[in-house]
């Protein structure tokens, strides 16, 4: 078998991070304009260093501990930092799938219905379609979505960003320029980097290239600037048409009519596109790899790709059509954040006690299979 490459070993598990996290918020500038524009052009710069720092340092010990424990999936990572309370976990990670892909389900039908003057439902198929395309075929089709789905992604922005300083540069330096507004930046950086933190825990997959302790703390330190430097180039253009631009439902929309580039326009709503299909990509992905964990350790044989199919086909069926029927999309804004409150319990506390507790001391080994 072949050792694996640098960029298995160390730009892969970023680039599978921020393949998560983007979602259609980030992508959008939504989140980002809730996040951190209220801090202000310094502050919001900030907040974006202090969710990195955070990070960086959870997925260099959850990177850690899965190495230590041979933890390839959600399941084996959980059981071995929770013990028979690991499914605490899994019931939280369900939910919060459902009502993520429900969100970019909706998100692709208007990307859709925007671009082409499509029905929503038809958006919404593109992305299922997309997701169980890639999904269906394992590790090295999703491995592949992450690595040239970014090639494209931080090729728009570094295009967007281009064009915007060339644009109004001038008005970005006025924003800049402005006096750096302290209050709320800590709190808008710790916020946003725990609401994604279940980011690190979704890309365990990626992980099995890694060759050493020293891998991990790589390209644990990597994944979070990996993950924000978009952001931070998105956020310093917006910074053009502060504080207004806050205030808008869809930034990216507002600065690309700014630019008045029409071919832009509909190369970012392509990668907005992307980034949807990367991240519920990812999220499903976790699911499939927990069975095939199972299936691996109980039956001793591969879960194939038609019963990833089927898996990805119910997840899709079950959140984006059912969700939306039933209006939970409307209630994301109450349960999405509730869900992060038991992701943040059931995760990162016990990870960043009790498991880097036994990692410094060395008892982080695997459980023996239930």
């Amino acid at each position: 078998m072949s050792r694996p490459s640098w960029f298995q070993r160390f730009l892969l598990p970023g680039f599978a991070f921020k393949a998560v996290v983007i979602g259609g918020g980030y992508a959008t500038g939504r989140e980002i304009a809730e996040y951190f524009v209220p801090s202000g052009p310094w502050g919001g710069l900030l907040a974006m260093a202090l969710a990195t720092l955070i990070w960086s340092v959870v997925c260099v010990v959850t990177f850690l501990f899965a190495r230590a424990t041979g933890s390839e999936d959600y399941r084996t990572f959980f059981r071995n930092l929770l013990g028979p309370l690991w499914v605490a976990f899994e019931a939280a990670y369900v939910i919060f799938i459902i009502l993520i892909l429900a969100v970019y389900g909706a998100a692709a039908g208007a990307i859709g219905a925007a671009m082409f003057g499509w029905p929503p439902i038809v958006g919404i198929l593109c992305l299922m379609l997309g997701i169980a395309g890639v999904a269906t075929f394992g590790n090295k089709a999703v491995e592949s979505l992450f690595k040239y789905a970014s090639y494209f992604l931080y090729a728009v922005y570094a295009a967007f960003v281009g064009l915007a300083l060339g644009h109004f540069g001038d008005r970005i330096a006025g924003g800049f320029a402005l006096p750096f507004e302290s209050d709320g930046w800590a709190v808008a950086g710790t916020t946003y980097a725990s609401y994604n933190l279940i980011a690190a825990v979704v890309i365990l997959p990626v992980l099995r290239h890694l060759t050493s302790s020293r891998d991990a703390i790589v390209a644990g330190i990597l994944a979070g600037p990996l993950a924000i430097i978009p952001a931070a180039l998105f956020f310093t253009c917006m910074m053009a048409y502060y504080p207004q631009v806050g205030a808008e439902v869809l930034p990216s929309d507002f600065l690309l009519r700014m630019l008045g580039i029409p071919i832009l326009h509909g190369v970012f709503q392509l990668m907005i596109f992307a980034a949807l299909l990367e991240s519920g990509t990812g999220g499903v992905h976790a699911i499939n790899e927990r069975i095939a964990g199972v299936l691996t350790e109980r039956r001793k044989r591969d879960f194939s790709p038609a019963g990833r199919l089927a898996v990805t086909g119910f997840l899709l069926v079950g959140s984006i059509f059912i969700a939306d029927r039933f209006g939970l999309v409307a209630l994301i804004a109450k349960g999405y954040r509730g869900l992060a409150w038991m992701l943040l319990i059931t995760y990162v506390v016990p990870l960043m006690t009790w498991g880097l507790w036994r990692l410094w001391t060395g008892r982080a080994v695997r459980v023996a299979a239930a």
